[in-house]
């Protein structure tokens, strides 16, 4: 059963009582099912949790104007007023930023980070535009191609995520991709734990690398968990594991 949030700007599902003790952020597109098996696996004990639906997705409704992160963190803010002191807060993919906003916003609830494939930092060297997409864009800046063409050719050539986002939540998108959290993981001071997908290619394993490096040079205590096999979507493809690291944590 869905629970409202914040005044009804978030929604989510509960699992087990309050105090709640961890709070799971899903990744750009997902939605609170994706931690299902991981809080409530069948034949394992329920942990007092919240799974929230991001704004602009699952039943959270879509934000007024594009946000950042922080703007995601502090829309999540105030449900941490209802969890317990050291909340574990579980991030996948974009959770993951938003966690790290939340840890920065808010570090004396914060227990510890659990961050899956999160893209914390840009792609090492950055991401060069395509040939065709730099010959579009010469071809627009010198009249030859229309700003409506050249719209609607781009919106053809981005990816999934781009070509489904609309409006608010493609400005959005286009925000978040472009953040990069180098200067805030050494300053967090919670345990940290790294888990990644060994065939992970929409968040390659090189960005956890320069993560743990970023994160040790730090306060925090910090671990790397890789799992072969498996890609991105690690809360619904093994869920085993990133229980057991949240029970981990939990028990610290």
């Amino acid at each position: 059963m869905l629970s409202a949030f914040n005044d009804g700007a978030l929604f989510g599902k509960r699992h087990g009582q309050a105090p709640v003790r961890v709070l799971a952020l899903p990744g750009w597109g997902r939605t609170h099912t994706d931690f299902d098996l991981v809080l409530s696996p069948q034949g394992s004990p329920v942990l007092d949790a919240i799974a929230l639906d991001l704004p602009g997705f699952g039943a959270t409704p879509v934000p007024e104007s594009s946000m950042s992160s922080m703007d995601y963190a502090q829309c999540i803010a105030p449900v941490l007023d209802e969890a317990s002191d050291g909340v574990i807060v579980v991030g996948h993919s974009h959770g993951g930023r938003v966690a790290v906003c939340l840890a920065a916003l808010r570090p004396e609830k914060i227990g510890g980070l659990i961050l899956i494939g999160a893209p914390i930092l840009r792609r090492a060297g950055g991401a060069k535009p395509s040939l065709k997409y730099r010959t579009l864009r010469l071809l627009n800046r010198l009249r030859l191609l229309s700003d409506q063409r050249f719209e609607a050719r781009k919106n053809t050539m981005g990816s999934a995520d781009y070509q489904a986002a609309q409006g608010v939540m493609r400005e959005t998108l286009v925000r978040v991709i472009n953040e990069s959290f180098e200067t805030e993981l050494p300053e967090l001071s919670c345990p940290v734990t790294l888990i990644w997908g060994r065939d992970d290619s929409d968040v390659p394993l090189e960005v956890a690398e320069r993560a743990l490096s970023l994160l040790q040079s730090g306060k925090a205590d910090v671990q790397l968990v890789v799992i072969d096999g498996v890609g991105h979507l690690v809360p619904t493809k093994d869920p085993t594991t990133v229980r057991r690291v949240l029970e981990e944590m939990l028990a610290k």
